[in-house]
């Protein structure tokens, strides 16, 4: 398989976050430092979370077969879902961690703390920004930003609560943007795995259902348009299934032919780029659009 460019930046963000976990970890241990200790092992799951969505990331790009005959790009809202629950999990142990450090506080080396937080933080940032641009068009991608992200806001956190530390011994500091970066990370990784749950439960995404109406009863040809499902497949397949009822005089070749006009105005004006439509005549010609649970045709 050729790899593309997201491939490459998977690759490069696996092995920067490998380095940042061990540096931590080394840095925790000598310095004393329980932000630092708690960062690396934030890493090390981010680790873990950035391998699940790169191999998401491939197995996306498997050709369609007779067992899915949908294909593989599933794979990559599963991997997004995971990655949200385990963000949420995370950042409901850092919560839970910092408040516990207002009675546990304990003594560190800052100056050692403050170099390697500092280093952390850098490959954080880069990891960010390899990881940016895919963000913004594929939810697999953007789960794993969201980790690099919420580690890069947790080093903000130690780089300051290092510099406060080493200069001014002020060591409430670190719990309180510990809780700050913790609740951040929580609402992005709540938005993320709820669009995720949404699609595996094929919910509408956010397809005005009445202006689907309109399109269809356009065409004078169309008597009433029902029994219809609409749903996001993955990032680039919004998928919509119905059943026009038609004139009996319509030929295939018609039927055809207003299939691709209505599918054109759907994908020109909805975004709708896959569809399905299916001709009746009398049978289902008052039914809603919404067909209710046990009157499916």
């Amino acid at each position: 398989m050729k790899k593309d460019h997201t491939t490459k930046r998977y690759i490069f963000i696996t092995l920067l976050n490998v380095v940042i976990t061990v540096a931590e970890f080394f840095g925790g241990i000598i310095s004393g430092s329980l932000a630092l200790l708690s960062d690396a092992v934030h890493n090390l799951s981010d680790v873990g979370a950035i391998v699940l969505s790169f191999l998401a990331h491939l197995i996306s790009q498997r050709n369609r077969n007779k067992n899915k005959t949908f294909g593989y790009q599933r794979a990559e809202t599963l991997a997004a879902f995971t990655n949200g629950v385990i963000l949420i999990v995370i950042s409901l142990v850092l919560f839970v961690e910092a408040i516990q450090r207002f009675w546990e506080p304990e003594h560190i080396k800052g100056g050692i703390m403050l170099i390697v937080s500092i280093i952390g933080l850098l490959a954080n940032f880069i990891s960010m920004f390899a990881m940016h641009h895919d963000a913004k068009k594929n939810l697999n991608v953007r789960s794993t930003f969201v980790h690099m992200m919420s580690d890069a806001l947790s080093s903000v956190a130690v780089v300051i609560g290092a510099i406060f530390i080493y200069f001014w011994n002020v060591t409430w500091l670190d719990p309180v943007l510990t809780i700050l970066v913790s609740l951040f990370v929580l609402h992005e990784a709540y938005e993320i795995t709820m669009k995720a749950a949404n699609v595996l439960m094929e919910s509408n995404p956010d397809i005005d259902l009445e202006k689907v109406n309109q399109i269809a009863l356009s065409f004078p040809e169309v008597k009433n348009i029902h029994h219809v499902h609409v749903w996001r497949y993955s990032d680039d397949y919004i998928m919509l299934d119905a059943h026009l009822n038609v004139d009996k005089d319509l030929t295939a070749g018609q039927f055809e032919d207003l299939c691709q006009k209505i599918g054109k105005k759907l994908k020109d004006e909805l975004g709708v780029n896959h569809i399905n439509l299916q001709a009746e005549c009398e049978r289902g010609r008052n039914d809603q659009m919404i067909v209710e649970r046990g009157h499916e045709n």
